[in-house]
């Protein structure tokens, strides 16, 4: 199977611009493994479909401001969008525009903090090492904007409002550049639901990098690979899970970033324990599943590593029919937009 077979044609108007009033407030398209089924509900049922013994894992990352504003030293304007840290305050960042940011530039960024450009990569990447001492991250998180994603395309882009409507009730620990978007649907009404349903909550941790979003540059699915992104899984949730795979019972993951977690853990040790480190796995079509047995996740976009991993847990056919009756109906796609969940 070829990347070319997950695309699908998407009106530029079913592209979420907006998060809704209430969190809890999107449609959800149900479809079923066992009986094919697709139908319409919203995500206010959520709760309702769960069964008492689910254990729900929630991605408890947080997303921190990751784009900075700069000048260089002859006023020129430039973005810096922060990809990873690779040692103390040095920093993988996209550039735009990168064609006059060249080794030894110097930025500085609101008066604050400046970074000088140590490496230039053709793929439009830089190394930047910045100068703000311990203030670093207090720093970027007061003069940083919202990373939204590049579809999200507003005069306000980066608003203050975003920084609260683009992170998760549950989000706690900063390292992520992107949301994992299938938590952004819940409350915290919604969570007390759940829980009186008899449903066990875990988090887990999977800060969500470049990896997650960049494009497949290959249509041969077997040539690409997803980097690896951080993780941690604690002893606390490692026992849940545990516990759950032992008893049969069903491991609900929200969002893929927390089903590319689990499946890396289970496959990387046979079991589920604590561990920490950088989750490498890319899943792809023949994979078989071996932690998770139902997902909430939002739509994505066509010929995606996402897309190409919901589809390999629901069945191609399944998804992508699912996907254009979600387009036939006027769902709202992407970050911001309503979700889907597969069971």
């Amino acid at each position: 199977m070829n990347l070319s077979d997950h695309w699908f044609d998407l009106p530029n108007e079913l592209i979420a611009q907006e998060p809704l009033p209430r969190r809890e407030a999107s449609q959800m398209l149900r479809v079923s493994r066992r009986s094919r089924a697709i139908c319409d509900d919203n995500f206010s049922n959520f709760p309702n479909i769960l069964k008492k013994g689910d254990l729900l894992v929630l991605n408890d990352t947080k997303v921190f401001p990751a784009r900075l504003i700069g000048r260089t030293d002859t006023g020129a304007g430039v973005e810096l969008f922060l990809v990873e840290e690779t040692a103390p305050q040095t920093w993988t960042a996209l550039a735009r525009p990168g064609k006059r940011l060249k080794p030894g530039k110097r930025v500085i960024f609101d008066g604050k903090m400046s970074g000088e450009i140590a490496e230039k990569f053709q793929d439009g990447k830089v190394t930047v090492i910045f100068d703000a001492g311990d203030a670093f991250d207090s720093i970027v998180q007061e003069i940083g904007k919202t990373p939204l994603p590049p579809y999200i395309r507003r005069d306000d882009e980066g608003r203050p409002a975003d920084r609260e409507r683009y992170q998760t009730v549950f989000a706690e620990k900063r390292g992520a550049i992107a949301a994992p978007t299938a938590g952004l649907h819940f409350t915290e009404n919604i969570l007390e639901q759940i829980r009186a349903r008899g449903v066990e909550i875990a988090h887990i941790t999977l800060h969500v990098g470049y990896g997650t979003f960049e494009p497949v540059r290959v249509d041969d699915l077997a040539a690409h690979r997803v980097a690896p992104e951080r993780f941690e899984v604690s002893s606390e949730s490692a026992e849940k899970l545990e516990r759950a795979r032992i008893d049969g019972r069903r491991v609900v993951a929200v969002g893929t970033t927390t089903t590319r977690t689990l499946e890396y853990v289970i496959n990387h040790y046979g079991t589920f324990r604590a561990a920490n480190g950088r989750a490498d796995l890319t899943i792809l079509p023949g994979y078989t599943f071996k932690a998770v047995g139902a997902l909430l996740t939002n739509f994505h976009l066509p010929e995606s590593s996402l897309l190409v991993l919901v589809a390999t847990f629901g069945g191609y056919q399944l998804i992508m029919d699912g996907y254009r009756h979600a387009v036939s109906s006027g769902y709202r796609f992407y970050s911001y937009g309503d979700c889907m969940f597969i069971d």
